[in-house]
């Protein structure tokens, strides 16, 4: 049987790296084997969901190129996808579990779980704020053996069996991990509204939509023992489990949407890195394949597998995602560099740039010296103005009689030309040189200086063929005045 994954993101905020992370590892996966991805939406919490939150996550997934095969605008006959269309379902399951002897409705009021948790925190020697689960708080439900049902809200809470030993699951990625049943107590499923909580709805829902396997962050572990008993109550088989390594910041802190910025991944498309960069990058933040770093889209689906995701958590190292967007500015189709480069540059001021022979000319002359589409964007800037400014000290060192002289020369050769090509433009800086018993440079540099103010550009021929013959010439006039 062909696999299935899924991802499943709360609309509670912006697309998280973390989350792109188990998104790529989920999509990776399922393209290699031939099978399905789907994305489904897990909007239980309806304080903090919101359709912008919604909006931002398809646009973070859509920006990156993680399309999925079922999920929202596309129905693959297992939805909805959406969980709050799904409220009916979940609770027929939960009778469904009431009436096996699996579960049972808890009628205790808040004042007696407050009273619960104060006398054991008494008795641990507790202090307001420690985390009473992590000290062994099990709430004992009067209602457990109970199966009257009367007037009033209720919970609906696991039965969890009353087992000796351990049980557990073998994880893709971390081997086998077990517990003691002792751990666990009577988890509360859904609560009074008929709302399921997270670990009830995802069992039903992995299930109605025959998830065969599991990626998730670490943090989701313990989350996974409740779910396998909810799988055993029901009967059914559960997925292969993988659970895959933190992304922690340079600051040695998990990182998280309020401490680290670097944690929103459409503020690395407003930072001008390439979708794919971005992608190779958080690929290499836990998974590995020898020593390669830079892979195409297609090798990340060739090669990737949840044998060589690592147990250790990935560190955000902005050096090395700078130098994977400069690899892929340099090895991208010029192109597709300059229809996102064109937002960047319109911004700045060039409402008249277009994706066309001149700015695919002038990604290429730009790739090798620009580390963000933003770089990009600002050195390619001065080629869609009229005119430009002169550095004084450029000028000074340049623009002198004799700096002058050279470059009339060259305005003439220039004139002559009837084709406004690199290929044509190149050869005139030799030609003046020679012609003057000059050096290449004493020709190269007072044409660059008028041309683009500076010292530093493409070659001459290039950043004339950028500027084109009226501007060039417009440069050019100005400089000799």
């Amino acid at each position: 049987m062909k696999p299935r994954l899924r991802f499943a993101p709360s609309p509670t905020g912006y697309l998280h790296i973390g989350g792109a992370r188990t998104a790529l590892f989920n999509w990776l996966y399922a393209r290699r084997h031939g099978g399905t991805f789907v994305l489904r939406i897990e909007d239980t919490d309806q304080e903090r969901s919101t359709p912008e939150s919604l909006q931002a996550i398809l646009d973070g997934l859509t920006w990156l190129g993680i399309d999925w095969d079922e999920g929202p605008g596309k129905d693959g006959g297992h939805g909805p996808y959406f969980q709050m269309k799904k409220l009916a379902r979940y609770s027929e399951l939960a009778e469904q579990l009431i009436a096996t002897g699996w579960a049972y409705r808890d009628y205790s009021t808040e004042a007696e779980l407050a009273a619960a948790r104060k006398a054991f925190a008494a008795e641990k020697g507790l202090k307001d704020g420690d985390d009473l689960r992590s000290a062994g708080f099990k709430f004992s439900s009067p209602w457990r053996d109970k199966h009257e049902q009367r007037e009033g809200t209720a919970l609906i809470r696991f039965k969890m069996p009353r087992r000796e030993g351990r049980f557990g699951f073998d994880d893709q990625v971390l081997g086998r991990i077990e517990k003691p049943y002792d751990d666990f107590d009577d988890f509360v499923i859904m609560r009074s509204d008929g709302v399921p909580l997270y670990n009830f709805g995802c069992v039903v829902d992995d299930h109605d939509m025959a998830i065969t396997h599991v990626a998730r962050g670490q943090e989701h572990i313990n989350s996974t023992f409740p779910q396998l008993m909810l799988y055993e109550a029901f009967g059914w088989q559960p997925p292969l489990f993988a659970h895959i390594p933190l992304i922690f910041a340079q600051d040695n802190s998990k990182l998280s949407k309020r401490k680290h910025p670097e944690a929103d991944v459409m503020k690395h498309k407003a930072n001008g890195i390439l979708p794919h960069a971005l992608i190779n990058f958080i690929a290499r933040l836990g998974w590995s394949h020898g020593n390669d770093e830079l892979f195409t889209r297609d090798e990340l689906i060739a090669k990737f597998d949840f044998e060589h995701v690592g147990k250790s958590q990935g560190v955000w190292n902005p050096g090395k995602l700078t130098a994977t967007n400069q690899h892929w500015l340099k090895n991208t189709e010029p192109l597709k560099v300059a229809m996102q480069v064109l937002p960047f540059l319109q911004a700045l001021g060039a409402p008249e740039a277009s994706v066309d022979a001149k700015l695919e000319l002038g990604v290429k002359a730009f790739a090798e010296r620009s580390t963000t589409l933003v770089e990009m964007a600002e050195k390619l800037r001065p080629y869609y103005a009229h005119g430009v400014t002169i550095d004084g000290a450029a000028a000074a060192k340049h623009l002198t009689p004799e700096g002058k002289v050279l470059l009339g020369k060259a305005r003439e050769e220039l004139a002559k030309l009837s084709e406004w090509t690199t290929a044509a433009l190149d050869p005139i800086v030799k030609t003046v040189a020679d012609a003057s018993g000059a050096k290449v440079g004493a020709v190269a540099q007072p044409i660059r200086v008028a041309a683009t103010g500076g010292t530093v550009s493409p070659g001459i021929g290039v950043t004339l063929e950028l500027l084109g013959r009226e501007e060039t010439f417009h440069r050019l006039d100005a400089a000799l005045r």
